[in-house]
């Protein structure tokens, strides 16, 4: 029989989904059975993705934004019982999936609860350091405390200077076998033609994706240029429609997104780590409008801004002439790394 693996992904918009789908085809090349676990847009995505494979339903986080972004550590705190709440049944149903799917092994990107002691469990997080403003020292603490259950963390980036994360991936030591992995991307790619001028993705937790939404839709209804829009809603049923110079999806999957990224001069998104990774990989010109007070993507669009690598700016000071600032930006650049997917799985072979 097969080695059954559990792979769980976060529900916080479609970033930890998007980056399993490389590990979930990696463990299907390598004989392994992959089970799918997850809630909400993140499950309905991977379901899209690997219609094939077993899925499973569990409890929902239910983590929503502030509309302000000064408010969103006091939402996320306010969200905190219902997330405890949340983790401890995740516990439950993990415990139960185990005995009944007979698991061999767990890959946990940032699901908090799923982990056993019966199973090696493998916890993905690129955010050993959680910014979190003045109290970034106790969040951090108590996310280091989560991961060092799990018996082995694995780090979606390199450990050289060249690297994507920056301090958020990036400690001087940790308590368990900690492995970098390189970039995780599921795309590739391609010398294609140029048919769009700008693509605009959108994901994340509402009600911050329909406000980037609107806002977005409203700067570029008067561009000259061709562009793209994807929402990022996974709904039951893909649907297009042409408003003037704009074609807007309602989501994409996979194969469409990396040939339209890479027929992209432009994208426009979040500076959500798994699309730093993604445009990374295929090398593209971006524009980043961090998700307000979300530390993590703050972080993440100045330092790139810094390095002269791409342009960000604040959601409410988002207008269509910041489009200008691009030809000052070198764009993200591929950097070469090979995913040792073999030696990564070994525990799941003992």
């Amino acid at each position: 029989m097969k080695k059954r693996i559990l792979i769980t992904p976060l529900n916080w918009g479609l970033g930890h989904a998007t980056r399993c789908i490389p590990i979930i085809n990696a463990l299907l090349n390598f004989g392994f059975e992959p089970i799918i676990a997850s809630d909400g847009v993140a499950l309905s995505l991977l379901q899209k993705e690997f219609p094939e494979l077993q899925t499973l339903t569990l409890p929902s986080y239910k983590v929503t934004y502030a509309k302000k972004g000064k408010y969103f550590k006091l939402k996320i705190l306010k969200n905190s019982p219902k997330l405890l709440k949340a983790i401890n049944a995740e516990k439950k149903v993990i415990k139960s999936i185990i005995e009944d799917y007979k698991i061999d092994g767990i890959i946990s990107d940032n699901r908090l609860g799923v982990r056993s002691k019966k199973v090696p469990s493998i916890f993905i997080t690129h955010q050993l350091n959680v910014l979190s403003g003045s109290t970034t020292w106790i969040s951090t603490k108590i996310h280091q405390k989560i991961i060092k259950k799990f018996d082995v963390c694995w780090v979606p980036d390199t450990n050289g200077s060249v690297n994507l994360s920056g301090k958020l991936g990036h400690v001087k030591s940790f308590e368990i076998e900690t492995k970098y992995i390189g970039p995780l991307s599921r795309f590739t790619k391609t010398e294609a033609p140029v048919k769009n001028d700008v693509m605009v993705l959108i994901s994340g937790p509402e009600p911050q994706r329909t406000l980037l939404e609107e806002k977005l839709f409203d700067e570029l209804k008067d561009y000259n240029g061709k562009v793209v829009f994807v929402k990022g809603k996974m709904e039951a049923e893909q649907i297009v429609e042409t408003i003037g110079n704009i074609t807007i999806y309602n989501f994409m999957t996979s194969s469409l997104l990396e040939k339209t990224i890479n027929e992209s001069d432009l994208v426009i998104s979040r500076s959500g780590y798994t699309t730093v990774m993604d445009l990374a990989k295929l090398s593209k010109k971006a524009f980043f409008i961090p998700t307000p007070g979300q530390f993590e993507q703050e972080y993440l669009a100045k330092r790139l801004t810094q390095l002269g690598l791409v342009p960000s700016c604040k959601q409410e000071d988002f207008t269509l002439k910041k489009l200008g600032q691009m030809p000052l930006y070198k764009g993200l650049t591929a950097f070469y790394f090979e995913i040792d997917f073999a030696d990564l799985f070994k525990p799941f072979l003992k």
